[in-house]
């Protein structure tokens, strides 16, 4: 990449929405940070803690990468964006989104450049402020309710505890694909995150009836 990349994890601050569908952008980003605050190679630093922004240099993948989570609410994360690409000279060509999809089921997650908002309100806000909707998004997948109108709550209700499992092996699946994309590039990264599944839970075995002992 020409400029510093740029990652940008979607959600809601607070923690009443820590948990829930909408925000697993910040559940991938706490992922990352996580690791990169146990590993002094990926050279953490926190650039600022407060304000519009949480921002944070990294490196992944061998990649010198900046790391924000937006502190403005989801419909105005592209004024925190806008600045950061202003303050650091980051270009939105080089910037990745992290956001939860209902279009994928939740375990599946799609890497794509480029494309519409499907509604989502931080994509939205991102194109506005910044002109640009040619940057690459993981999409993660959440899946819809069964109505449409539910959505709207659908999105801030939190994960049930099982789902919160998998959430779990999703987000270290996409910090893997991640450091693949800043080390092998973009083809491979795509090829692992797209083509990731949950492992399937294991069948008990069937219980077996023991035969007496014959007399």
């Amino acid at each position: 990449m020409d400029t510093t990349p740029l990652i940008i994890a979607l959600g809601n601050p607070g923690p009443q929405y820590e948990r829930t569908r909408h925000n697993f952008g910040f559940l991938v980003a706490d992922a990352i940070l996580t690791q990169a605050s146990g590993r002094k190679s990926m050279a953490l630093k926190t650039l600022q803690a407060s304000g519009d922004f949480e921002l944070y240099s990294l490196t992944l993948g061998g990649t010198s990468c900046l790391l924000t989570k937006p502190q403005t609410y989801m419909n105005l994360s592209g004024r925190a964006v806008a600045r950061i690409l202003g303050r650091y000279g980051a270009s939105a060509a080089n910037m990745v989104v992290l956001h939860d999809e209902l279009d994928l089921p939740l375990g599946r997650m799609k890497l794509k450049r480029g494309g519409g908002s499907n509604g989502h309100r931080g994509i939205e806000s991102i194109v506005e402020h910044t002109g640009s909707c040619d940057f690459l998004r993981l999409r993660l997948g959440i899946g819809r309710p069964q109505y449409s109108a539910d959505v709207a709550k659908f999105v801030l209700e939190p994960f049930d505890e099982t789902e919160f499992l998998a959430v779990n092996d999703i987000r270290q699946a996409a910090l893997k694909g991640l450091t693949l994309l800043f080390r092998r590039g973009q083809a491979e990264a795509v090829q692992m995150l797209n083509a990731f599944r949950l492992a399937e839970p294991p069948t008990p075995p069937e219980t077996m009836d023991t035969p007496g002992a014959m007399g």
